[in-house]
């Protein structure tokens, strides 16, 4: 089980349509963090994205399309991620593969099964990622949990946030979870990303800390390399 404190996270991007023998590379890589013992392993399917070869796709209500952009993300010790790289190295023959310093807030919960409107502040430089990975079906006073903590952090004005739906992961009790076509079992994560500033992810922890009562909430440093703001009249695809 993670604990909170210092720790690692490994990202790893390929395509949805990458396979390894017979299965697809993700599926794969699940199966040898499951036997390599890692803590929980979320599996997030993009909406929209291009690769090297320059061709854009996009997800659209009711199309499977086999070339979407797919992110493994893995939280747990550096020993832990030490053990499972040589393995994906092997399995990862094209895609991108990180490794990352990261600071775990909160991590999961007793009973766990699984576990820009207005004139924004201009980012740059050094600031802090804020990441929190709940379920789905998770409530907070009536509401879906990850709605309600997206709309607090408008209130805190926050500087933006991004809601990522899992396809397949497991977590501390290492029950495998699937997104089946039109499914709403409701028990994959979610994952919510924030960037900002260090004074303002120190004055939304204490919110997380009393809205997440299983999930994790892990805290990393980036540097914002470029910072740019959509419209009024631009949408989400």
């Amino acid at each position: 089980m993670r604990e909170k404190g210092l720790a690692k996270k490994l990202s790893i991007y390929v395509d949805e349509s990458d396979r390894y023998g017979e299965k697809p590379v993700y599926e794969v890589l699940v199966d040898i963090f499951y036997k390599k013992k890692i803590a929980g392993v979320s599996v997030f399917r993009g909406v929209a994205g291009y690769g090297s070869n320059g061709v854009y796709h996009t997800s659209k209500m009711l199309t499977l399309s086999g070339k979407m952009p797919v992110k493994i993300e893995v939280v747990d010790s550096e020993e832990m991620i030490d053990r499972v790289l040589p393995d994906v190295y092997q399995v990862v023959e094209k895609g991108l593969i990180e490794v990352s310093d990261t600071n775990i807030i909160k991590c999961c919960g007793e009973e766990e099964e699984e576990k820009e409107e207005g004139e924004r502040m201009k980012l740059q430089g050094k600031a802090k990622m804020l990441r929190v990975i709940v379920r789905e079906d998770h409530k907070w006073q009536g509401e879906t949990l990850y709605e309600a903590i997206v709309k607090r952090f408008i209130m805190m004005d926050v500087a933006g946030a991004t809601v990522y739906k899992a396809v397949a992961g497991y977590g501390p009790r290492r029950r495998f979870k699937k997104m089946k076509f039109l499914s709403r079992g409701g028990e994959l994560p979610v994952l919510i990303t924030v960037i900002d500033t260090e004074e303002k992810i120190k004055e939304i922890l204490p919110v997380l800390d009393d809205m997440v009562q299983e999930g994790i909430v892990v805290l990393s440093d980036v540097d914002i390399i470029k910072y740019t703001t959509m419209g009024d009249d631009s949408e989400l695809m």
